[in-house]
């Protein structure tokens, strides 16, 4: 993949950097802390307390490299083969779970830029294996200590304002919105496109006025299939109809009238769809087998990652679309959001 002539810090990704903790766990277990499969929520500090201790002291657990922005930037990195194309901005401890979610960030091609807070640990997100399925359940420590003065930091600043795309997760509404609208506006100030991922059910529900608040500087929002219902639900769409749900976020107001609005969906094995200029399209996803599913954790996370490779090089929809699907079906073929080796996709493959 020709990727030269791609600049360092072409996309600027902000989030949540968490390491997460993955086993697999019997169904009773997820009944024990009122989870359910396939969701992802923040911890509820008493109902969760002992959730994170059990899961390491009684299961084989795994560390793996984590946060939904992060993630997709990795794999993104691992797609263009080309160092510090992307820059990620979150907040972290000064303990060793931030040394250990650096080291994998930079080793992979990040620009890792952490804000470091000397009171809260590193963030962590139990991941809850079962029969494929993955439920998560997000400690964000000092991830949810980010702060505006990050990337009003005069060297962070100049990346903000030199970066082509950005990036940032609908899990960072918890955080900082007003860090969010601060790259929103320096995005329509100079016309370039802002990424955004409603990321689970539940910020549709209980962060719907930041959401809406920044929706109207969203250029491209991806969502999987359930939390495109949830947010038609809580903005009175009337329908669960995904295709009809995707026109009607294109539709919603928007700043920068330039560039119409791009929405894509996933649906699991189901096509992916896109809405854009006022056409919908579909796009197969290959089923594989049971044996060949590890776990779904962190699918949607390499799907963005894959789409986001072959957007900022200019690629057509189309091809950044296939490219997600194809990073999203390497990734749940292993645990967690991990690869190895060299990407094989390549832009002209059906």
């Amino acid at each position: 993949m020709e990727t030269k002539s791609l600049k360092e810090n072409t996309l600027l990704g902000i989030g949540n950097p968490l390491l997460d903790i993955s086993a697999n766990v019997e169904k009773n277990f997820l009944a024990k802390y009122g989870l359910q499969q396939n969701d992802a929520i923040l911890a509820d500090p008493e109902k969760h307390l002992g959730l994170y201790t059990e899961l390491v002291d009684n299961y084989k657990t795994e560390y793996i490299a984590g946060g939904s922005v992060q993630n997709a930037l990795r794999v993104c990195q691992w797609l263009l083969e080309k160092a510090k194309v992307t820059t990620f901005f979150g907040c972290v401890g000064e303990d060793n779970f931030s040394k250990i979610l650096h080291d994998k960030a930079v080793t992979e091609g990040v620009n890792a830029r952490y804000q470091y807070n000397e009171k809260e640990p590193t963030g962590t997100c139990a991941v809850l294996v079962t029969d494929h399925h993955r439920s998560l359940c997000a400690n964000l420590g000092a991830a949810n200590c980010f702060t505006i003065d990050h990337v009003r930091n005069p060297d962070n600043k100049k990346l903000v304002n030199s970066a082509q795309f950005y990036y940032i997760s609908g899990f960072f509404l918890t955080v900082s919105p007003p860090t969010i609208m601060e790259i929103a506006n320096v995005a329509l100030s100079r016309d370039r496109p802002l990424i955004m991922n409603l990321s689970a059910a539940f910020i549709s529900q209980l962060f719907k006025e930041p959401l809406m608040q920044v929706l109207p500087y969203v250029d491209v929002l991806f969502g999987n299939e359930q939390e495109a219902e949830t947010f038609a639900q809580e903005q009175e769409f009337g329908t669960k109809d995904m295709k009809e749900i995707a026109t009607k976020i294109c539709n919603l107001p928007k700043q920068n009238e330039k560039r119409m609005r791009v929405v894509v969906l996933t649906q699991g094995i189901h096509p992916v769809i896109l809405a854009h200029d006022g056409k919908i399209r579909e796009f197969p996803v290959k089923a594989l087998s049971n044996d060949q599913v590890v776990d779904t954790n962190g699918a949607g996370d390499a799907f963005a990652g894959g789409f986001l490779s072959q957007y900022i090089q200019g690629r057509s929809l189309e091809v950044a679309i296939k490219c997600g699907i194809w990073a999203a079906r390497q990734i749940v073929q292993r645990s967690g959001c991990t690869f190895e080796g060299k990407a094989t996709f390549y832009p002209s493959e059906d």
